[in-house]
């Protein structure tokens, strides 16, 4: 699949999507990167260690969050994207909710939206994305925990998305698809999910797994956030496996080094 100037080869590689959270408020790195040239020097420094695609996001989905109205979160990610597109040729993904957000990102240049509700909370986001041509990642998310089969049920929460997605005019090949690991599910339900992603690759599409430092791995561990490296490794090992072909994550270099060594064993690519 195309992504801005860049092409994927879905079905046979594993990609790194870098985060950038320029918020004050992120669960693992709040405050961090919201100012603009501390954003940029992350930047620079994830493309070095091997990110292929940068996720921008500027509002906080932790639970608890505060919501930001569309011209707050507009406000806070447009001067990063046109800054990082007039330095970087990096693919930019906008992780928003938000058509409107959305729309103003994608004229600051983003080549990809990431949508954690996957068209469903804003209505008007399948048609923002379907007139620009973008690229779209759309993610399973639920209010509540499902009671039922889990992975039917999350298949079936991503075909409602699909059907939007082509109702609107989406290219097929222009979308991802994310199973929403720490959305809407309890502890036990994300190791279900990441456990049976192979079951969700039948649906057709690119998978992408966000899993970094997520608290599936605090719990299983009994870690902070920050101390969540190595429980994020593993789920990126198992993303490999399962033949996902994104994985976002905070930690580039490691993540890059685990992904490669991990495609090494299973003799899909050489460890140059």
């Amino acid at each position: 699949m195309r992504i801005g100037n860049r092409e994927f080869d879905t079905e046979h590689n594993t990609y790194i999507m870098g985060i950038l959270n320029v918020t004050p408020d992120s669960f693992s790195d709040g405050g961090k990167w919201n100012r603009l040239d501390g954003a940029l020097f992350h930047v620079e420094e994830m493309l070095a260690e091997g990110m292929d695609i940068l996720d921008i996001g500027g509002e906080s989905t932790r639970p608890g969050y505060t919501p930001l109205s569309p011209q707050e979160e507009t406000d806070r990610v447009v001067p990063v994207i046109e800054a990082v597109k007039a330095r970087f040729d990096v693919p930019v993904s906008l992780d928003t909710c938000k058509g409107e957000v959305a729309g103003a990102g994608i004229a600051a240049g983003a080549d990809l939206i990431n949508d954690i509700w996957g068209l469903k909370r804003d209505r008007t986001m399948a048609g923002v994305i379907a007139g620009s041509g973008v690229s779209c990642c759309l993610m399973h998310n639920r209010q509540e925990p499902a009671r039922g089969d889990l992975i039917q049920e999350v298949a079936a929460g991503l075909a409602d998305s699909l059907y939007l997605a082509r109702k609107a005019g989406i290219g097929e090949e222009r979308i991802i698809l994310d199973p929403g690991v720490g959305f809407g599910k309890t502890y036990e339900q994300n190791l279900e999910i990441i456990r049976n992603l192979e079951q969700l690759k039948r649906l057709g599409y690119p998978l992408l797994l966000g899993a970094s430092r997520k608290s599936v791995i605090g719990l299983t561990l009994d870690l902070p956030p920050q101390e969540r490296l190595e429980g994020t490794l593993v789920t990126t090992v198992f993303a490999v496996m399962k033949g996902c072909a994104f994985v976002r994550v905070h930690d580039v270099k490691e993540n890059k080094r685990a992904l490669r060594m991990t495609r090494a064993l299973l003799g899909l690519e050489n460890p140059a």
